[in-house]
């Protein structure tokens, strides 16, 4: 049945047969793959282990190579990728290369449903979704919270919008890669909530290696630092909890931490970088940031009034 199934599916791709969009293999809707980087090529798998039959495309044809292996089936152009299923899910780069693939086969595009995981800005997913539409396609905005290693595992999660019953219609083939998170209509929410996530990851992240960086410089492996870099990440999600509501009701009062004393705190760390022969650019930019606290007048008031600068900035 399975060689059979990739018979049928393989003359489609050759041009020899009509068009097989929608096809199901039980209750297992078939799916088109854009895009086989490591995030496409995880994606890939998953669908393919939940039993879904799964049409590739992808710039550099070989990296499709393994996964036809596996039982995938490899599409000779862009066209014939969108034709074979109505679901068609874009792992790529960016927005950017979305219309650099999609674009010069657009007139492929009517009927089908995008689910577009690629990174990119809220205002570019709302111009995608409108460019979908305006092709006679619909457009689903994902954000991915998963490394590849994560992917097939419901414990992590994809940030989802765009229009609702798209999404319902495509919840259960999609909750094959990760958990789902619906978060509305907006086609910018699920981007907006993903760049959103990597501010905090890449700006905490760089601060952590920083660290790590500086306790090396002093005869100290950044294994032996391990346990009190985990301690001190470990503390925050109570810090967020505690300032979250102060933040929300615009109430800075320096009552907990305030401005001049965070001064203090971070020269202490600029100071201590700098001695230990390590760039003390990340941390001077942050210094900076809570001077200008001290400058406009809220030396007394909690880093929270920070955000009020942030947006002015």
């Amino acid at each position: 049945m399975l060689r059979s199934r990739h018979r049928i599916e393989r003359s489609f791709q050759s041009g020899r047969i009509g068009s097989i969009s929608g096809v199901f293999m039980g209750d297992k809707r078939a799916v088109t793959v854009i895009g086989l980087g490591p995030m496409g090529q995880a994606m890939t798998r998953a669908f393919l282990a939940a039993g879904h039959p799964v049409t590739l495309w992808n710039r550099t044809a070989s990296k499709a190579d393994a996964l036809v292996a596996e039982g995938a089936v490899r599409a000779d152009t862009i066209e014939a990728a969108l034709a074979a299923n109505e679901l068609v899910v874009l792992s790529l780069t960016d927005y950017d290369a979305m219309y650099a693939i999609l674009e010069p086969a657009a007139p492929a595009l009517a009927g089908r449903v995008l689910v577009n995981l690629s990174s990119d800005t809220p205002e570019r997913a709302r111009a995608a979704a409108a460019w979908a539409q305006g092709h006679g396609a619909r457009h689903l905005t994902g954000g991915v919270q998963s490394p590849p290693s994560g992917i097939g595992s419901p414990e992590m999660s994809t940030f989802y919008s765009g229009p609702a019953d798209v999404f319902e219609a495509h919840r259960d083939t999609l909750a094959v890669l990760t958990g789902t998170d619906y978060q509305g209509s907006d086609p910018g929410r699920a981007a907006l909530l993903y760049q959103l996530q990597m501010d905090i990851f890449w700006t905490s992240m760089l601060g952590a290696l920083h660290a790590l960086t500086v306790a090396r410089a002093n005869g100290i492996p950044a294994a032996d630092f391990l346990p009190h870099a985990a301690a001190t990440a470990a503390s925050v999600p109570g810090f967020l909890a505690f300032y979250t509501p102060r933040l929300d009701a615009d109430e800075h009062g320096g009552d907990v931490d305030n401005l001049d004393m965070a001064v203090a705190s971070v020269e202490h760390v600029v100071h201590t970088t700098r001695e230990s022969g390590v760039d003390a650019a990340l941390p001077s930019a942050v210094l900076e940031v809570f001077r200008r606290g001290v400058r406009t007048g809220h030396g007394k008031d909690s880093f929270t009034r920070l955000g009020e600068l942030l947006r002015s900035a």
